[in-house]
């Protein structure tokens, strides 16, 4: 897919909105319009570009939930184990600016049309079919810093003001032209993208720090998956968060309150890699229990026991491997093979109810949920490979070479070879040939311990007739089943190190300087919190760590 080198962005963006090409725009896909640092060779901006959930979440924000979103949002790309590190990728493609036009448009369109705009453009024209700069100023004199994260300054708006004005003359209808104004808003680098724009520092002459609006995007964006409010851009207007005290009043502002569990779960999705499961299916003659719907309820129950336990329980993280409690749907039990009542006695049904796997159960923590096994087996069968390569890579940091690209799979992917009727036999022979040995040696022992568990997350206890050895090893500690495999993931040091290296990349789209004092600084609160990872992301968002100028060099090493 080709990608708009930044100079020609103008040019397409004239061939597309024809208003572009009639008046000035410093927001279209040009440098950042953020103040820019005193110094002249102050660091370079690092620019993170929104995902689609920070994208829906911030545009519910801004304009309500019956604002509807539809269209495709351009691919993210998966960095060291996380979309939040590819989001440094500054271009976008042909298609992906395409299909964030076509979002703008449909986004703006609603936001002037009879039902909305009494309550989200807050003026009425003096003539409905002509334009109205006075009217258009205020709107977007008060949408414009939502949408951007920081003051617009007088140029912007009445650029926006002028678009309007165009457009409106052109179809003779001031809600049209204000709508097209909007959509341009909408597919302006500034929204789309998280600049971090770095400032002299008087507290060290000669030093930089992130300037307020963008370290209250930062916050907002960690703790929240969503764009700064009202009160934090007051923070940053006055400077109050560039203080100690004022940084710690606000982060603890963010963390206190219910939508904190917005950040963890946008955090644990991006680390456990669902957005993968958008190319996960399963053949419905094998396993006609997983639905599009259990699709969908296997990474939500994963995500509701992350938060009950994190956030509500204030559990000790690596607990998450190995605790009974979860939460079930009808149809995930059908799925699991467990028996579920409705403890609600108004005659309701819930949809989510709390589960508590009973002593001796083979299933505990979130390795042994569909999220985790379904997400890594395909279609047919069980990839114990899939499996303990994922587990390496998303909750141990550690890295996985690829396989050769010469490397037959023919013993592994037949699963009606009479010789070899279990994934363990058959990676027992697949091992055989040299050139795949050593890999192997670091997933197969991992995931062979879930072979109770079928590619669509359901129970069993052998395969084509013959027993299943779910016998595992795990950096020499040996072990039986997913009870044995999460007990020795929760007691391995990699589980909490790794947690917080991602925690920390997700917030600044870099890995941490493990030898950084303030980083081991950091890791000792965490380990002293019993790995409360609530408090883990407390500091990480008051630590100066986390706002340090990343210079090429620094980013070019945490590849």
């Amino acid at each position: 897919m080709k990608a708009i080198p930044i100079p020609r962005v103008r040019t397409w963006l004239a061939r597309l909105l024809p208003l572009a090409a009639l008046v000035p725009l410093q927001s279209a896909w040009s440098a950042p319009a953020s103040p820019p640092p005193a110094s002249s060779d102050a660091s370079t901006p690092l620019a993170l570009r929104l995902s689609p959930s920070q994208y829906r979440q911030s545009i519910l924000d801004i304009f309500g939930p019956s604002v509807s979103i539809t269209g495709t949002f351009e691919p993210e790309t998966r960095v060291q184990g996380l979309l939040a590190i590819g989001a440094r990728q500054s271009n976008v493609s042909d298609s992906g600016l395409e299909s964030y036009d076509d979002i703008a448009r449909g986004i703006a369109d609603q936001v002037v049309d009879q039902k909305h705009r009494a309550t989200y453009v807050g003026c009425t024209p003096r003539d409905p079919k002509a334009s109205d700069d006075a009217c258009a100023r205020s709107f977007f004199s008060r949408v414009g810093p939502l949408l951007y994260r920081r003051p617009l300054t007088p140029d912007e708006i009445e650029a926006r003001v002028r678009a309007a004005a165009v457009a409106s003359g052109d179809v003779h209808d001031f809600y049209g032209g204000l709508s097209l104004s909007l959509a341009e808003m909408l597919i302006s680098p500034q929204f789309l993208f998280r600049y971090k724009m770095y400032e002299p520092d008087p507290a060290h002459p000669g030093g930089e720090r992130l300037d307020a609006y963008s370290k209250a995007s930062e916050l907002s964006f960690f703790l929240w998956n969503t764009s700064p409010d009202q009160e934090l851009l007051n923070a940053a207007a006055t400077g109050a968060i560039q203080t100690p005290a004022g940084l710690e009043q606000q982060v603890n502002r963010l963390i206190s309150s219910p939508r904190v569990t917005e950040g963890v779960r946008a955090f644990f999705g991006d680390m456990l890699g669902y957005s993968d499961f958008d190319t996960v299916a399963k053949d419905p003659s094998f396993f006609p229990r997983y639905t599009l719907n259990v699709k969908d309820e296997s990474q939500e129950q994963t995500l509701r026991t992350i938060v009950d336990h994190l956030v509500t329980r204030h559990g000790d993280y690596r607990d998450l491997f190995t605790t009974p409690h979860t939460f079930l749907t009808r149809a995930l039990a059908v799925l699991y093979g467990v028996p579920l009542v409705d403890p609600s006695d108004n005659g309701q049904p819930q949809r989510w109810i709390p589960y508590t796997y009973a002593p001796g159960d083979p299933r505990s923590g979130i390795l042994s949920e569909a999220s985790f096994t379904a997400l890594f087996s395909p279609s047919g069968r069980t990839s114990p490979t899939g499996r303990g390569k994922a587990l390496r890579e998303y909750i141990l940091c550690e890295k996985v070479p690829p396989p050769p690209g010469n490397v037959s799979f023919k013993f592994v992917e037949d699963t009606t070879n009479p010789q070899f009727k279990t994934a363990r036999a058959r990676l027992t022979a697949h091992r055989s040939e040299p050139m795949c040995a050593g890999c192997h040696k670091l997933t197969d022992p991992i995931g062979l311990a879930l072979e109770n568990f079928n590619s669509a997350g359901g129970y069993r206890t052998d395969e084509n007739g013959v027993a299943i050895d779910a016998t595992g090893e795990m950096n020499g500690h040996q072990f039986v089943g997913s009870v044995g495999l999460g007990n020795t993931v929760h007691d391995d040091p990699a589980t909490t190190s790794c947690v917080a290296r991602k925690a920390f990349a997700f917030e600044t789209g870099y890995m941490p300087p493990g030898s950084d004092p303030q980083w081991q600084q950091i890791m000792q609160k965490f380990s002293a919190s019993h790995y409360n990872f609530v408090e883990l992301m407390r500091q990480i968002a008051l630590s100066d760590l986390s706002y340090e100028p990343q210079g090429p060099a620094a980013l070019t090493a945490s590849n």
